[in-house]
């Protein structure tokens, strides 16, 4: 007997030792099994408490015999006794790594509630794409013909396995720096620096004004002051829309808009101030190979100096022992204002999106350097792998078709199709469900992801189901899964 609220557990949690009682009719609740053998007749119980070692109860031993009988001897009591002790310490333990498991889960529930809860913009992430995964890992579990036919999550311990790794699938975020994983603009870092940027057409534009009223005073006519004053004015409100436009990112950035940004970088200004004053030590140290230009000085509207660049200094997750098979940027990153607004596509640069990328490193990492316990060997893999493909041209290790299993073949899904459908991303808008399902296709079409996958994603429903939950009314539209499932 385990459950404490029973009458006779209530009883027995108030001895400390054995007790005998006797069981009279009517029985008292929860007691009246007792009938089926015994009738009406009393019956005596022999209650031995099973405590665990901070006195808790944990159980009841109870012995059950008719009236009259024998009562056991002291020799047979403690025998009993004996193994009710071995018997509440089992009861103890299974208890304790109950409560283990418990803490354990919340604990990797809360670690990825709190890496999204950085950033405002990918809230949700980590609680979704394991939702996503396992719905799909439940539709493959189910398939009884086909590819996957073989696979299936066959006890509780591998279910847990996989939604562990599931859950843990970021956990290498807690290292990137929201200002990157939210940069919504070019220049943005921890501010957009566009503002800078405008101070600096504001003061040309105000030098533009002195020189018009300076060219007044030594005898140039006012309405030719006046007209050259408007035409450099048109030209750097003209020039600053469009060093804001390029700010904003999208999808690709043609010849002609380079050339034009280098021009307007190259517009001189002029700096009267110590550029060095009220800076930490740190980022003092980053212009130690620029020299101390008298003042005033000349500089170009736009630059990239060296301190910009921040340096690599921590290459310990690099270390080739890992296996990853990564390209690694020279710096770690490069603030470079002309640099930055040159970017081709969206709005982070090459070191960035190295950046981002290198969460997987750093996620399989840490995972693998856990004391993990035989039954949970697999969460590494199941946690690190979302950016492979079947290509072998994913991260961090290029893996192949090969070395892709099922449930990490799933996560790759559950984890694209979530970052397709997301609507809290500062850089995209959200993309409706069908649009949503094209690229998938495509991905599917290039060998991406896996194809069986897909076909059971759309067949089975799931990418309904989940629509319906995580979706925004207007994203759902209606997806021709036909016209795919071949």
């Amino acid at each position: 007997l385990t459950d404490a609220t029973h009458p006779v557990g209530q009883a027995v949690s108030r001895e400390d030792e054995t007790t005998e009682y006797e069981i009279t009719h009517p029985r008292p609740a929860g007691m009246e099994f007792l009938d089926e053998r015994y009738g009406k007749n009393p019956v005596m119980m022999v209650a031995i408490p099973l405590r665990a070692s901070d006195g808790s109860l944990v159980g009841i031993v109870c012995n059950f015999m008719a009236q009259g009988m024998r009562t056991p001897s002291s020799d047979r009591k403690a025998l009993a006794e004996a193994f009710s002790s071995a018997a509440a310490v089992a009861i103890d333990q299974q208890r304790l790594l109950e409560a283990q498991k418990a803490l354990m889960d919340s604990m990797i529930k809360i670690m990825a509630g709190a890496i999204d809860a950085k950033s405002p913009y990918t809230g949700g992430h980590c609680e979704r794409v394991p939702e996503l995964g396992i719905m799909l890992a439940e539709a493959a579990s189910k398939a009884e013909q086909g590819p996957l036919a073989n696979f299936a999550f066959k006890t509780e311990e591998e279910w847990r396995e996989f939604r562990i790794g599931a859950w843990l699938h970021d956990c290498g975020k807690v290292t990137t720096p929201e200002y990157v994983v939210d940069k919504a603009t070019k220049l943005e870092t921890i501010n957009n620096r566009i503002h800078e940027i405008r101070t600096r057409f504001e003061i040309i534009l105000r030098d533009a004004r002195i020189e018009a009223l300076e060219a007044v005073a030594a005898g140039i006519a006012p309405n030719e002051a006046a007209a050259e004053f408007t035409r450099k004015r048109d030209q750097l409100i003209d020039d600053f829309s469009f060093v804001a436009q390029c700010n904003l990112g999208g999808e690709f950035m043609s010849a002609p808009h380079l050339e034009r940004l280098r021009k307007i970088a190259t517009t001189p200004w002029v700096r009267h101030f110590d550029d060095r004053l009220g800076l930490s030590e740190e980022e003092l140290k980053r212009y130690r190979d620029e020299p101390v230009a008298s003042l005033p000085t000349q500089e170009t509207l736009l630059s990239d100096k060296p301190h910009h660049i921040i340096a690599r200094t921590d290459t310990r997750v690099l270390d080739p022992k890992h296996g990853f098979k990564v390209d690694v940027p020279k710096h770690l990153y490069n603030h470079g204002e002309l640099y930055n607004l040159s970017i081709g596509r969206g709005t982070l640069t090459e070191e960035e999106r190295f950046k981002i990328n290198e969460h997987v490193i750093h996620s399989l990492v840490m995972l693998e350097h856990l004391p993990l316990p035989k039954n949970l060997r697999r969460v590494p893999e199941y946690a690190g792998t979302h950016h492979e493909n079947l290509k072998g041209t994913g991260y961090p290790r290029r893996l192949n078709a090969d070395q892709l299993t099922v449930p990490m073949r799933i996560m790759a899904i559950a984890d694209v199709f979530e970052a397709l459908t997301a609507c809290d991303r500062p850089y995209k808008k959200a993309k409706t469900l069908s649009e949503s399902i094209k690229i998938l296709a495509f991905m599917k079409k290039d060998g991406h992801i896996d194809p069986d996958l897909f076909d059971l994603f759309l067949s089975s429903g799931v990418y309904r189901q989940y629509a319906e939950r995580y979706l925004l009314p207007e994203q759902i539209d209606t997806v021709d899964i036909e016209q795919y499932l071949h």
